[in-house]
């Protein structure tokens, strides 16, 4: 069966209908795998004992005639800071180089109730920490347009498996825009739920308020199955809101027209790449051009975001990795004589750089004398960002915006300059502060042939309207002209 732009529905559909079978699918999927990731790097760990027997269970149901669940049979990668039960995940870090999970993430068990087959573990940037993937503790990951940039970060993986066809979904996790970045990168669609709509029980912590977990697919209507999936009230996560989860994918039937559009003059301003504004203006008079109604809105406390995030990320960073201390799990250093040299030297050694930075960054936040001075006032910017977001949805229905100032760098180009790093997050930490959702669709190309994305942003809770909106302008640009067809 051909891979190439393999969607769930077109695989599930072909496994109901016996057209293959999902332990074929699966084969296929794996020879792909073997071939083309020794110079990609998407995968850490492959699972395949557990992705036979899923795709066994399916083709069984399939045999019988009777109806395959959303999922059944389709293949999926699942980023390695989400636990599964009996399958190495290691956070990208060589602290939990060993570590197996004795139970599963409630999402990657969801998606295995219906009928997803899990290929494997995706690499990512250590404990989700990174912009650009090349802070994994395994191995580079390379951009599929584009072998010598970077595929984003800290999904990485998870958007290049899926862009180069080794996997038909994945699930990543967005912290300050680790999936809608590579997904831009890639060319690929990235969702960002509302902070509490997919449960985080089972997911690695890098900031527990500000981590998502969400899909990367090759369609919005593949994002909208993906997501209908994983959301809803766990009773494993207290964070996680008891709230309807509608059906995204009937939502997305209902026309746009009428729908009103914000653009944000913070968001189209200096440092933006002509490029990227060049796709990002053509794809919003595109949506123009389908009934909706461009606004003008303000968020004037954009400019304080990067701050407020590297505040508030690296503070709950510092708490959260305080537990991998060589004691109860993970990585130990050999030969210490002292319990302080064992948690010294374990730490040094088991954690990377980027790691170490930020838990230093977070414990001085935290620390007597510094704590007002940054941290609580990162909390109240926190919350004026929010209020800039309330007072523009009052207005309008949806966001559009950049993902990111540029298109894909070159691999090593800013990973000795952590500052230029951090700001290529300019436009995507604001959603993950203000705990709104967000979806990146690619709507346009560099001279260069390298992808770029359209960000869409929307209330609370409102998926179903920035999934309408993002598949308005999938239409648009694979259609090649504004009008809906």
């Amino acid at each position: 069966m051909n891979l190439d732009l393999l969607t769930v529905d077109a695989a599930r559909s072909a496994v109901q209908e016996r057209k293959t079978s999902a332990t074929a699918l699966a084969e296929s999927f794996y020879a792909k795998i073997e071939s083309d990731d020794p110079k990609i790097g998407a995968f850490l760990t492959l699972s395949k004992e557990r992705a036979m027997a899923k795709a066994a269970q399916m083709d069984a149901l399939a045999a019988k005639g009777e109806n395959l669940p959303p999922l059944g049979g389709v293949p999926v990668g699942i980023k390695d800071v989400m636990v599964t039960k009996g399958v190495r995940t290691t956070a990208g870090s060589k602290i939990l180089g060993n570590y197996v999970p004795p139970y599963d993430c409630t999402a990657v068990a969801w998606l295995e109730a219906a009928g997803a087959v899990v290929l494997g573990k995706l690499n990512c940037d250590e404990f989700a920490m990174g912009s650009s993937n090349e802070n994994s503790a395994w191995k580079l990951v390379h951009n599929p347009r584009d072998l010598t940039r970077v595929p984003g970060g800290s999904s990485g993986g998870s958007a290049a498996a899926v862009a180069s066809d080794m996997a038909v979904a994945a699930l990543g996790s967005d912290t300050g825009g680790s999936i809608r970045q590579p997904a831009s990168f890639c060319g690929v669609i990235g969702m960002v739920p509302t902070y509490g709509r997919v449960s985080r029980y089972g997911l690695i912590a890098f900031a527990s308020s500000l981590d998502h977990i969400g899909p990367l697919t090759k369609t919005v209507k593949d994002a909208a199955i993906v997501l209908r999936t994983i959301a809803g009230r766990d009773p494993m996560d207290s964070t996680s809101a008891d709230v309807p989860v509608p059906d995204y994918v009937a939502e997305l039937e209902k026309p746009v027209r009428g729908l009103r559009i914000g653009v944000a003059k913070e968001y189209l301003g200096e440092g933006l790449d002509k490029e990227v504004r060049s796709a990002i203006e053509a794809a919003i008079q595109k949506l123009a051009k389908q009934g909706c109604e461009i606004v003008d809105v303000s968020l004037p406390h954009t400019r304080y975001a990067i701050p407020t995030y590297y505040i508030v990320a690296t503070a709950e960073a510092s708490s959260n990795l305080a537990r991998f201390d060589g004691v109860r799990y993970g990585y130990r250093a050999k030969d210490a004589r002292t319990l302080s040299e064992m948690y010294r030297r374990s730490r040094d050694q088991g954690f990377g750089a980027e790691v170490k930075r930020r838990i230093m960054l977070g414990t001085y936040a935290l620390s007597a004398g510094y704590y007002d001075a940054y941290y609580l006032k990162a909390q109240r910017v926190r919350t004026l960002l929010t209020r800039d977001f309330e007072e523009a949805f009052n207005k309008v229905d949806a966001i559009a915006a950049p993902v990111s100032p540029t298109a894909a760098f070159k691999l090593g180009e800013k990973v000795d300059d952590p500052l230029a790093m951090y700001l290529a997050d300019i436009y995507t930490v604001t959603a993950d502060l203000a705990g709104i959702p967000g979806i990146s669709v690619p709507c346009g190309e560099t001279k260069n042939k390298l992808p770029i994305g359209l960000q869409i942003l929307g209330r609370h809770f409102d998926e179903s309207t920035i999934l309408r909106v993002a598949q308005a302008s999938e239409k648009a640009v694979t259609s090649g002209k504004g009008e809906c067809p």
